[in-house]
């Protein structure tokens, strides 16, 4: 799952017809030229979920061209100087069981919800999945008419972006849709009765879709809080202890590579899962752990 904030958490990607032509478009060209398999999508105001595959080891250059392309449309779009995303790094949660797979999904669906926006998941009018939607929505855009080159081959005329399902979830596809739209029903639960303690009203469809696009959301958020890098779900003991004894063993035998690379010794072999190295200084990486 991955996630990402426009700059102060401004309503920069306002869900208007304009802002999901150009994100869908985007997404699609791009997750086809690096080999990404999208699952789900939602666009917040402020902020973007995807939940995806990379089947080609290529999602860092995946989110740098898409993050690069979209900001320079949408300071075009709403004439904004300065930076569209916040400066941190996209957030990237290795989804590591079917349990969180299902757990995330719901949860990028019941975003609106759960920000007060609207009463149910299926009301948000910009880019967002639905349970339904998982494995069967195909969405063909055409290319924007801001800053894309019309000659440049490299942005079609128009680009079609088809969820999929994910891959790995011992459930039949029609069982996986259900297990979703249970636990975003719960979601949903949750959120209203919170709206109803604490006496707050839900913006609405409309006011969500034309309000202006330059203000920022006031609720607050704890600073600098913990970036989390994978997912279990409820309740799954063992996959949690097995994530953290993994996620160890990479740190460590990542820094013990990375001291004999600085040490000049450029045959060292890095842990399987390392990117950047292997990417920018050629480095070796040891062959994937079989399963």
């Amino acid at each position: 799952m991955v996630t990402r904030r426009t700059l102060r958490r401004t309503h920069l990607f306002r869900p208007d017809a304009q802002t999901r032509q150009l994100y869908l478009y985007c997404v699609a060209v791009l997750a086809k030229r690096h080999g990404i398999l999208v699952h789900a999508v939602m666009l917040m105001s402020t902020h973007e979920h995807l939940v995806l595959t990379d089947t080609r080891g290529t999602l860092p250059l995946f989110l740098r061209e898409l993050h690069r392309v979209v900001a320079l449309m949408m300071k075009v779009l709403r004439k904004w100087e300065g930076p569209v995303w916040d400066h941190e790094r996209p957030s990237v949660v290795h989804l590591r069981t079917p349990q969180a797979v299902i757990e995330k999904l719901a949860y990028v669906m019941a975003n609106p919800v759960a920000a007060d926006l609207v009463r149910r998941a299926r009301d948000w009018p910009g880019v967002r999945t639905l349970p339904e939607e998982l494995g069967t929505a195909r969405w063909t855009m055409a290319r924007p008419a801001l800053y894309l080159d019309a000659e440049n081959p490299m942005w079609p005329e128009q680009a079609t972006l088809e969820l999929t399902m994910p891959p790995g979830l011992a459930l039949t596809d029609t069982h996986a849709r259900q297990a979703v739209t249970d636990e975003l029903r719960a979601l949903e639960t949750q959120a209203l009765a919170s709206a109803q303690k604490r006496g707050v009203g839900f913006l609405g469809a409309e006011r969500a879709r034309t309000g202006s696009p330059f203000k920022r959301a006031k609720s607050w958020e704890p600073l600098r809080g913990r970036n989390p890098s994978f997912a279990v779900g409820k309740r799954q003991t063992e996959a949690l202890r097995d994530a953290v004894q993994a996620l160890r063993a990479f740190r460590q035998a990542y820094r013990a590579a990375l001291t004999h690379w600085r040490n000049g010794v450029r045959s060292v072999l890095f842990p399987p899962g390392t990117w950047l190295m292997q990417w920018l200084h050629r480095a070796e990486v040891a062959p994937p752990l079989a399963a």
